[in-house]
C-alpha cells in the first residue's frame, strides 16, 4: 500500500513539474510577444498565431498592424529565443550530468568558445560555403566546437588516461581561455567588421527573422533526440564511471556522444544568437533542485525552463532602457551570476551543517 502510494505521489510530482513547466514556457511567449513598443492584446495574439496553424478561423476584427507585428518581428523572436536558451539548458544539463559536477556547462568546457571562434572567422572572412548556403555559419560554428571538445578529450587523455572528470573541466578551461584570446586578437585585427562581432559576442536574438529558426532548428532537434535517448545512461554516469561501467555503459562512447550532441546544440545555438552566458549553467540546476535529478525528467523540463527564462531575459534586454536594447548576455549574467552564487552557498552550507 506504502509503495503504491509513493508511485502515486511521484507519478503526480512529475506532472505538476511539466504543467509548471510548459506554462512557464506559455506565459513567458505571451508576454514576450505581447510587451513593446506597441502592446498588443493576449486574445489579438491568440487569433493571429491560431489563424496561421487553422487559416479557417476567421481575424476580421484584428488590427493588420497586429497582425504584421507579431509574424515578421516578435513571433519569429521569440521562437529564437526559446530555441536558444532550450539548446544551452540541455547542453548544460547533460555536461553537468556526465561530469557530475554543476561547474559544468558549454563555456567551462571550451565548447562555446570553439564555437565563437568558428562564428567570429566566418564574420570577419565573410565564408559562404557552397551547396549549404545560408547553414555556412552554424555549420562551422559546430565544427569547431567539434575541433574543440575533440582536441580537449584528446589533451585530457594525454594527461590521464581514464579522463577524470576534473581533468576535462580543467582541460575546458585552459582551451576557453587560449581561444577567447584569439576572439580578441581577431577583434583587434578588425576594420568596419567590429561593430557587427563585438555586438554579436555580447549576444542578440534582435532582427533575426524566421530564416534564423529555421538554421537552428534541425541542430536543435539532432542534438536534443540524441541526449533524451542517453538519458538512461546519464542518469547512470551521475553515479560515476565506474558504477556505470558495472551497469554495462560503454562509459567512453556515452561520453563522446554525449559531448558531440552537446557541441551541436551549443555551436547552433551561438551560430544564431553569439555568445549568452549562464543559462547552460543556472537553469539545469535549478531545474534538478525543484524536480529532481532524473535526466528522463531532467532533460525535457530544462528545455521548457531554459527556453521560457531566455525569452524573458530578452524581454527584460529590449524594454528595461526602451527604445535602446541591451544585449541578451548581458541580462543572463546579470541574473545568472548571483543566483548561481546563492546556489552554490547553500550547497556549501547544506554539506557543512
Amino acid at each position: 500500500m506504502q509503495k503504491r502510494f509513493t508511485l502515486k505521489f511521484l507519478a503526480t510530482n512529475k506532472i505538476a513539474a511539466y504543467l509548471s513547466a510548459v506554462l512557464f514556457l506559455l506565459v513567458s511567449m505571451l508576454f514576450g510577444i505581447s510587451i513593446g513598443t506597441v502592446s498588443i492584446p493576449a486574445m489579438s495574439i491568440i487569433q493571429i498565431v491560431g489563424h496561421e496553424i487553422f487559416p479557417f478561423l476567421s481575424i476580421d476584427h484584428v488590427n493588420p498592424m497586429y497582425t504584421n507585428i507579431v509574424m515578421n518581428i516578435r513571433l519569429p523572436r521569440v521562437l529564437l529565443a526559446s530555441l536558444v536558451g532550450a539548446a544551452l539548458a540541455i547542453a548544460g544539463a547533460a555536461f553537468q550530468g556526465l561530469l557530475r559536477n554543476p561547474l559544468a556547462d558549454p563555456y567551462t568546457l571550451g565548447v562555446s568558445s570553439g564555437a565563437s571562434v568558428g562564428a567570429v572567422l566566418t564574420l570577419f572572412f565573410q565564408f559562404s560555403l557552397p551547396v549549404i548556403g545560408p547553414f555556412t555559419l552554424p555549420v562551422l560554428s559546430i565544427i569547431f566546437s567539434f575541433i574543440t571538445i575533440f582536441l580537449v578529450i584528446s589533451f585530457a587523455r594525454k594527461i590521464e588516461r581514464s579522463m577524470k572528470v576534473e581533468t576535462i573541466i580543467l582541460t575546458g578551461i585552459i582551451f576557453s581561455s587560449f581561444l577567447g584570446a584569439l576572439i580578441s586578437l581577431m577583434i583587434a585585427l578588425t576594420g568596419d567588421e567590429l561593430r557587427q562581432i563585438i555586438g554579436w559576442l555580447l549576444g542578440s536574438v534582435s532582427m533575426r527573422g524566421w530564416e534564423y529558426i529555421k538554421i537552428i532548428l534541425p541542430f536543435f532537434l539532432l542534438g536534443s533526440v540524441i541526449l533524451l535517448l542517453n538519458a538512461n545512461e546519464l542518469n547512470a554516469m551521475s553515479f560515476g564511471e565506474d558504477r556505470a561501467h558495472h551497469l554495462g555503459v560503454n562509459v567512453q562512447r556515452r561520453k563522446m556522444i554525449v559531448l558531440a550532441a552537446g557541441s551541436i546544440l551549443t555551436g547552433a545555438a551561438v551560430a544564431v544568437s553569439g555568445t549568452i552566458g549562464f543559462v547552460g549553467l543556472v537553469i539545469p540546476h535549478l531545474t534538478r533542485l525543484l524536480w529532481g535529478p532524473d535526466h528522463k525528467h531532467l532533460l525535457p523540463l530544462s528545455i521548457l525552463t531554459g527556453g521560457g527564462f531566455l525569452i524573458l531575459a530578452d524581454l527584460v534586454a529590449r524594454t528595461i532602457i526602451s527604445p535602446t536594447e541591451l544585449p541578451i548576455g548581458v541580462i543572463t549574467a546579470i541574473i545568472g551570476a548571483p543566483v548561481f552564487g546563492i546556489i552554490l552557498l547553500k550547497r556549501r552550507s547544506e554539506s557543512s551543517g
